[in-house]
């Protein structure tokens, strides 16, 4: 296959929010406040736990992203080796 012919916009919209969810990951793993700061509220009375749920649930939605963009990757290699 040359270059990115034959990928659809689906690639694309997953690879976007594969990478956009992994950042968003480690700006939470980084600084946990960014919620507080950024909405001025603490959901979770500060203790932490709606940082960890938010580690958990877009480290999931990373790996999903980035396994539905390889499959649609292979998905459009094969159908380009055709």
């Amino acid at each position: 296959m040359s270059g990115t012919r034959g990928l659809r916009a689906r690639f694309w919209a997953e690879a976007v929010l594969a990478g956009l969810t992994a950042l968003l990951t480690l700006i939470t793993l980084v600084s946990r406040e960014w919620i507080e700061i950024l909405f001025g509220v603490s959901p979770d009375g500060g203790d932490g736990s709606l940082e960890w749920a938010l580690v958990v649930l877009l480290g999931l939605a990373t790996v999903t992203f980035a396994l539905l963009a390889r499959a649609e990757w292979r998905r459009a290699t094969v159908y380009a080796a055709r």
